[in-house]
């Protein structure tokens, strides 16, 4: 599989194009690692079984498609790649409705073991204490997380909820779990590892619509019909709330380099941690998919926001990259199916 070569442009105004590599050099650039690239998350439609991973280079100079068939014999993903975590030289791959999670060399991206046990509906996974922790979640009578060795992958136990389980993320060594979905439910539950006690909290206002871990810290945003809020959480519940007055279902939280970024339908806001003054201007605004389905990926990295219009699960997703500190576009190219989230791999 050859690589793509991208254009990449720094002006907003600017029309951005892929541009395929077609002389017989270009075809021979495959001697290179995933090592200081992104990986997308494109989770495909929906029981048709194409999730895949695109590959892109940190300068956004190459991409390549479809990298889990590729190094692996074309063997397929599943279906519905809801995300990737990292933990050593591994990368782990959350395929939901296949209910599994494959597991590969981050940088050869070469199958090395699948976990099956006790996974149904995986949406999230993290890493504390030696363990790891997945949220399972069928939406029906199955709500629980299960905890396996990090070593050896051998399942040790699951903790059942009453409440929805999604997100799950590690601050420190505490475990926290977003106990809402779809913008429904204001409640998260802290996991403590040392005995796998839980403990359930609510936010004061909103129904959470993300949860994200940002130096060690767990911070989770909230929409409202009329106002958003932007909680810090620890262990005994919220520390501290940011009032987003005027802007409405607030979602897709991020924070890179200190600054909040989240996005109100398919309005995009940035503003300082430390500032109490909310934007009233959007940074920019991104292609509207419907409720639901716009900014259906949203991820802001190395100063980046990448952003995902996944066209109605109709064809291949089309990714926007915005400068995070001007909101001008930087490059667009295509990835596969329901592109969700973009990764870093160091």
């Amino acid at each position: 599989m050859k690589f793509t070569r991208l254009l990449t442009l720094f002006f907003a105004f600017a029309l951005v194009f892929n541009i395929s590599c077609n002389s017989d050099n270009d075809n021979e650039i495959t001697a290179i690692t995933y090592e200081n690239g992104y990986f997308i998350s494109n989770e495909g439609k929906f029981n048709d079984k194409n999730a895949s991973v695109t590959f892109v280079t940190r300068d956004l100079s190459l991409k390549q498609d479809n990298i889990y068939a590729f190094n692996n014999n074309n063997a397929i993903l599943g279906d519905v790649l809801q995300m990737i975590a990292f933990n050593g030289n591994n990368a782990f791959l959350v395929v939901n409705n296949s209910n599994k999670i494959v597991v590969v060399n981050r940088y050869n991206f070469t199958k090395v073991a699948e976990i099956t046990d006790h996974i149904l509906q995986p949406r999230s996974m993290t890493f504390a204490n030696g363990n790891i922790y997945v949220s399972n979640n069928d939406y029906g009578t199955n709500k629980y997380v299960s905890i396996y060795k990090i070593s050896d992958l051998s399942y040790v136990s699951k903790i059942d909820f009453t409440e929805y389980v999604e997100t799950i993320l590690t601050a420190g060594q505490n475990v926290f779990v977003q106990n809402a979905s779809g913008g429904y439910g204001n409640k998260f539950t802290y996991i403590n590892t040392s005995n796998n006690s839980k403990t359930e909290f609510t936010v004061p206002n909103g129904d959470i619509n993300k949860m994200i871990s940002y130096n060690s810290e767990i911070y989770a945003i909230a929409g409202g019909t009329t106002d958003s809020y932007i909680y810090k959480i620890g262990t005994t519940g919220v520390t501290e709330t940011q009032v987003l007055t005027g802007i409405p279902n607030a979602t897709n939280l991020q924070i890179d380099n200190n600054r909040y970024y989240f996005s109100s339908s398919n309005k995009v806001y940035s503003m300082s941690m430390n500032s109490t003054t909310v934007p009233t201007t959007p940074l920019f605004n991104a292609v509207d998919g419907g409720p639901y389905l716009t900014l259906y990926g949203f991820t802001v990295v190395d100063g980046r926001i990448f952003t995902s219009d996944i066209k109605g699960f109709t064809q291949d997703s089309e990714i926007t990259v915005y400068s995070a500190s001007t909101g001008a576009i930087i490059s667009k190219f295509n990835a596969g199916k329901g592109s969700n989230g973009t990764f870093l791999n160091q």
